[in-house]
């Protein structure tokens, strides 16, 4: 079975109704099934980060981008998006251990803080306790 095969089974296990998207109900049932949770919001967010037809829905064009991960660009922005997502819960432009824990939780991967705390000073350059966005970018590369 080739790359592309794989990923349209993979795609076609998220497309529960077979319509050849992904709507955010099937991406919360997918997630649910690995044992998950996706709030209704998180799965509208990441479905409307992939849709680039803007249908509202994930095509498999859209997945096979999301999976292959697109230009240097592409990725550098994917990147500062998911940065966001964990420093947007404290506000300060920095992963905090605190803001971590509970990114990983709603991830469903709880940590403790102090997990947390260590994760982070295996990437934390100047080691002030906190990830920047370039600290981030290396520990995701």
């Amino acid at each position: 079975m080739d790359k592309n095969e794989q990923y349209e089974r993979v795609f076609n296990h998220f497309d529960s109704n077979g319509d050849g998207k992904i709507s955010t109900s099937e991406l919360q049932q997918c997630v649910e099934t690995i044992g998950g949770q996706l709030s209704l919001a998180e799965a509208e967010a990441a479905v409307e980060f992939l849709d680039g037809d803007r249908d509202g829905l994930v095509g498999l064009e859209d997945f096979v981008r999301f999976v292959e991960g697109g230009g240097e660009e592409e990725k550098v922005n994917d990147l500062k998006e998911a940065f966001k997502m964990y420093e947007e819960m404290d506000g300060c432009g920095f992963i905090t251990p605190k803001s971590l824990k509970r990114m990983l939780t709603r991830l469903g991967q709880p940590k403790t803080v102090d997990e947390c705390k260590i994760m982070i000073a295996h990437f934390d350059i100047n080691g002030d306790g906190v990830l920047t966005f370039d600290e981030f970018r290396v520990m995701m590369v």
